[in-house]
């Protein structure tokens, strides 16, 4: 019998692409930012009117992303905007903006958590990566400066074959840095990640990494989440039920009431140009805020109502036990196929029905 989930059904979280300038060059990129400028970004009048409308609609997390939000002038002007409003603000950067003057405004402004971008556990793998010499002690001088005022930090790290044997000693790190979480993403070749292609994990690869990544749980009391890598909610509830547990709130807090691929169900991403899409990595107009409002677009999208249609879904994914808390990366899917409602192509698991 295949599980709902009614927490699926709210909004929980928009990552919004503030910016799209960026001081680094990462070769995954998904907006192949640049330093910029870009001219068709939202004003600040036009973002605090989005932060109104989507309180209408519900109090989601608001991720301030880019690009880098830090090169946004008035990016603590809408933080604090936000949080007036009584929504959880939290930042993701690349950390090497940080100074002490700007943890302060990060404070001030309400920002209760900030993620930083961490992709190799030395110096010389996270700037190859990032492809700017420096990139790596000045994120981590910025972690060290978020500590100093205790704000909360968790590190976010993009998985492909050139640091996947990294991995253990990137977790090591996140451990020893005192991050509050660590969240892996499995890369999605869009933007300039398109040339990274034959850097993408392959299924076994895919299915090993997620097994090490949920084995973590018993090792550590830091958060872990898998991002871009819905099997993982699959993979957690097969173990459960080997060890004889119950997925609940009790046992696997918010990863048991969660799903894994949330584009266009609980979750949808704003580009800078005010553009709604399921996420920031499934590049289809869902709707533009300067030509429509943010609730009509949440409740009417015909790709979000297709995305929360399970039955629409096609191929292995549409007759999966685990559709409703897995559902398979629709960005993979839309990436490889075309069809944002096709299976997932990098799942190893043969469904039973």
């Amino acid at each position: 019998m295949k599980e709902y989930i009614p927490e699926n059904d709210q909004l929980r979280i928009v990552a919004w692409e503030v910016t799209r300038s960026c001081n680094l060059n990462c070769v995954h990129c998904r907006a192949s930012s640049q330093f910029g400028p870009y001219p068709q970004e939202l004003d600040t009048i036009e973002a605090k009117k989005v932060l109104d409308q989507i309180k209408e609609v519900g109090q989601p997390i608001i991720i301030l992303t880019g690009g880098e939000p830090l090169l946004r002038k008035d990016i603590f002007t809408l933080a604090d905007y936000g949080t007036k409003k009584g929504l959880r603000m939290v930042m993701g950067t690349n950390g090497t903006l940080i100074t002490p003057d700007i943890t302060k405004k990060i404070q001030d402004s309400g920002i209760k958590r900030v993620s930083i971008s961490l992709d190799g556990s030395t110096r010389e793998s996270h700037d190859a990566f990032r492809q700017v010499d420096g990139a790596f002690d000045r994120a981590i001088k910025g972690i060290a400066y978020l500590k100093e005022r205790g704000i909360e930090f968790q590190i976010n790290t993009t998985i492909t074959k050139y640091n996947l044997f990294e991995l253990k000693g990137i977790f090591k790190l996140v451990v020893r840095l005192g991050a509050i979480a660590h969240h892996i993403f499995l890369l999605v070749p869009t933007g300039r990640a398109q040339d990274m292609i034959n850097q993408e994990l392959n299924a076994k690869e895919y299915e090993d990494t997620l097994h090490w990544f949920y084995q973590q749980h018993d090792k550590t009391t830091i958060q872990l989440k898998a991002t871009c890598a819905p099997q993982y909610y699959r993979i957690m509830r097969q173990e459960a039920h080997r060890k004889g547990e119950k997925v609940n709130r009790e046992t696997y807090g918010l990863d048991a009431v969660t799903r894994g691929c949330l584009a266009g169900t609980s979750y949808c991403f704003i580009s800078h140009e005010g553009i709604i899409q399921p996420c920031g990595y499934l590049e289809v107009n869902s709707g533009n805020l300067r030509e429509s409002t943010f609730s009509d677009i949440w409740m009417n999208s015909s790709v979000f109502t297709d995305l929360r249609d399970f039955s629409k879904y096609k191929g292995k994914c549409g007759r999966c036990e685990y559709n409703t808390v897995c559902g398979g990366c629709r960005a993979r899917a839309y990436t490889f196929s075309g069809d944002y409602l096709s299976e997932e192509p990098l799942c190893a698991y043969e469904p039973h029905s």
